[in-house]
């Protein structure tokens, strides 16, 4: 029997160096390719991302970012959220490379290349990491589920579909009408 040989967990000093005119994840010490979004994603990113930072932005109440910005959660796991919010309270994990720690909130966009990522692996750090509120939006099913951080375990708080308004709890009195989002 040969023994294998331990696979090397890379950092975020390897992720460093990708190049820049790629998209790349690190999730669990691997290189992850992050595909350009279709324009279908954009739209969506597009309207819930100037929706979130118009009512962030109006209320003073931090910051939000859109992809590509990296989320630095550990030495092994940075991603590339759709959306990144960070209170007022914590923009001190807002670094000029990257955000290092968990944000308020994170948007995922699902994608057919990247929604198993998105819903598993991505999904599963963001709990690790203390992520407070996670929104996954599907474009295929028109769908929106709001998941919220409760004793270390996301509890999902919210289901929206195209015909509904969706409600956060951590942007507290913020509200979107899906038809808006998914262009109908």
């Amino acid at each position: 029997m040969v023994a294998k040989e331990p696979k090397i967990k890379l950092t975020y000093e390897d992720y460093a160096k990708t190049p820049d005119d790629e998209r790349w994840e690190l999730i669990d010490g691997e290189l992850v390719m992050a595909p350009a979004p279709n324009m279908e994603h954009q739209s969506i990113q597009s309207a819930v991302g100037v929706a979130v930072a118009n009512f962030v932005t109006n209320r003073g109440l931090g910051r939000l970012f859109f992809s590509p910005t990296d989320v630095k959660l550990s030495e092994h796991n940075t991603v590339q959220p759709d959306l990144v919010f960070v209170s007022k309270e914590r923009e001190r994990i807002i670094a000029h490379a990257n955000i290092q720690g968990a944000p308020d909130l994170v948007v995922e966009i699902l994608s057919p290349s990247t929604a198993r990522r998105d819903w598993r692996d991505k999904f599963d750090l963001y709990q690790i990491h203390g992520v407070k509120e996670c929104w996954l939006v599907d474009p295929v099913s028109r769908m929106v589920w709001i998941f919220l951080l409760t004793d270390g375990v996301f509890k999902e708080v919210g289901r929206y579909g195209e015909d509904e308004t969706l409600n956060s709890p951590t942007l507290e009195g913020f509200e979107i009408n899906m038809a808006e989002v998914f262009g109908v």
